[in-house]
């Protein structure tokens, strides 16, 4: 956690600021925060792993998807979080499907 724990309401409340501005902004998409940090892995045939475990102290406290029309545009929200969760932000392009 970047932040006191007693901070976390705050940090909460500044985050779903940002959201909220995301909403009016027209370009929020979807987001939440990460419940834990396991994970499981489904093969192609079926079978469940446990893992993979995270071997240093970065943790993924949750994300934030907006459809915006440039990377740049992208830069500035993820600021914007950046600020508000006091912890930096990695940003992703993610591919739309055309056909759905």
């Amino acid at each position: 956690m970047a932040f006191p724990e007693e901070e976390g309401p705050a940090v909460g409340e500044a985050a779903h600021a940002v959201v909220r501005e995301a909403q009016d902004a027209g370009v929020w998409i979807f987001g939440g925060g990460v419940e834990s940090q396991r994970a499981s892995i489904v093969a192609t045939d079926g079978m469940v792993t446990d893992g993979p475990y995270p071997e240093t102290k970065a943790v993924i406290g949750g994300f934030a998807m907006v459809d915006v029309p440039s990377r740049e545009e992208a830069l500035e929200w993820a600021a914007k979080f950046a600020v508000a969760c006091r912890c930096a932000q990695e940003v992703r392009e993610i591919m739309f499907d055309p056909l759905v």
